[in-house]
């Protein structure tokens, strides 16, 4: 009899990654996956902590889990993640959600397949959260669910103590991936087909700090992985903008195989936030970075994250990151409103937004950002662009993905799905851009 497993991931890229290994090992036991809980034998919450929301509803699709545990008495479920590598959380699961079967947090992830397999044969709950991250776990099975993307690990954990953030905490400090392991993955993963390959850390930029050998740096690593034969694109994520060097740059200028768009984090366009933030750097010195990417890389499509209503933004410090936006042009801008995280610095700082304030700065600054999209998206059309064949649509037509991310309706049948095709954009549409071979 087939058993089933349903996961449901919260939060960043990080967690997508990691719900892959959690997936892999379920397979290892013989489970198939499946689409709805209600016809699951293991249902696996992978959470996120990063906001208060996100907690908050992770814990009510917990309690909406009590009525199928009464009806399937078998049912297995686990919750792992950011969220439960906090003490008070996983003491309020044990004592608000006693039906939940299996609790580990991040530190420990690659451990669950042991943890299904001693609830199997002794049917008492798992509670397993270790302090402190270990040595990095090289062999654990992984299901890949994205695409023709591969998400690759490079290092785990960060030092960068911005003081609105709770990843430290959760993640433990900076630990970087042996180079020719991540050398090697990245080769098996072309040779079996995958396209786009995007490195994962809290801070790529800072990949091999932690090794005492001044040739493991970031820019190398790059360097390295565009050496594998293949036609295949190289994408990153997080970056820091203060740890985003000029080697770095000129590896993504001068290689085919680095995608030419760009995540850059920028969270506020103010000094005075930016150092109440702990991020490091000054708008100043960020906007060089940009000015230095746009000149090495006419093409590069740059995006970013901005956190609004930070503790003490003043209506200048609002509009100031407002004019950022206007200034940088991004293709993309992913707002949230400030969300105080129990343990950080911000979150006992004064000066305090009101909620309804910060609605109003996110959604003026959000409406400026798809003002600056559709604008964009003039921009591409009767432009020559190359595509990577992704899928098709219920009525049959080929769609096509661009470097940046965005979609493109593509004319004709002559395309080949997971290849790359050199296109030139013919229309566009409320936003949809549509293209044909050349």
């Amino acid at each position: 009899m087939t058993k089933n497993y349903f996961i449901k991931t919260y939060g960043c890229q990080m967690n997508i990654h990691e719900s892959e290994k959690l997936a892999g090992m379920l397979q290892s036991l013989g489970y198939t996956s499946c689409d709805k809980e209600e016809d699951a034998d293991v249902i696996v919450f992978n959470t996120c902590c990063i906001r208060d929301g996100a907690e908050t509803k992770i814990f009510g699709n917990i309690g909406a889990l009590k009525n199928l545990k009464k009806k399937n008495k078998n049912l297995i479920i686990a919750v792992c993640g950011c969220m439960t590598q906090q003490k008070e959380r996983v003491a309020q699961i044990k004592e608000k959600y006693p039906y939940v079967n299996i609790v580990f947090g991040t530190h420990n992830l690659n451990e669950f397949k042991e943890y299904m397999q001693q609830y199997l044969s002794s049917h008492k709950n798992v509670y397993e959260v270790w302090d402190q991250e270990k040595a990095i776990d090289e062999d654990v099975e992984m299901y890949r669910t994205s695409g023709w993307n591969a998400w690759v690990n490079i290092m785990y954990g960060c030092n960068n103590f911005c003081s609105y953030c709770i990843v430290p905490y959760v993640r433990g400090r900076e630990r970087s991936r042996n180079m020719l392991d991540i050398h090697k993955e990245v080769e098996h993963l072309v040779q079996q087909g995958y396209k786009i390959i995007t490195l994962l850390g809290q801070n790529v930029n800072s990949y091999g700090n932690d090794i005492d050998d001044k040739n493991i740096t970031f820019a190398n690593l790059l360097k390295d992985l565009c050496t594998i034969p293949g036609d295949f694109r190289i994408k990153f994520m997080s970056s820091h903008p203060k740890d985003l060097t000029d080697e770095v740059i000129d590896v993504i200028a001068t290689n085919k195989k680095m995608s030419k768009a760009v995540h850059l984090p920028v969270q506020s366009g103010s000094n005075a936030i930016l150092k109440a933030m702990n991020r490091k750097y000054t708008i100043e010195h960020y906007l060089e970075l940009v000015d230095k990417l746009r000149h090495k890389i006419p093409n590069c499509r740059i995006t970013t994250d901005i956190i609004v209503g930070f503790p003490g933004e003043t209506e200048e410090d609002f509009a100031m990151t407002y004019d950022l936006v206007k200034k940088v042009r991004y293709s993309g801008v992913f707002a949230f409103m400030y969300s105080p995280r129990k343990g950080t610095v911000a979150a006992s700082m004064d000066h305090q937004i009101p909620q309804e304030e910060k609605n109003r700065r996110v959604n003026k600054l959000l409406a400026l950002s798809k003002q600056i999209i559709k604008e964009q998206a003039e921009e591409f059309l009767h432009t020559r662009q190359e595509v990577l064949v992704d899928h098709k649509t219920e009525q049959g037509e080929f769609v096509g993905i661009l470097d940046c991310g965005k979609d493109v309706i593509l004319n004709g049948q002559n395309y080949t799905l997971g290849q790359y095709q050199n296109i030139m954009i013919t229309d566009k549409k409320n936003n949809q851009l549509y293209g044909c071979a050349e």
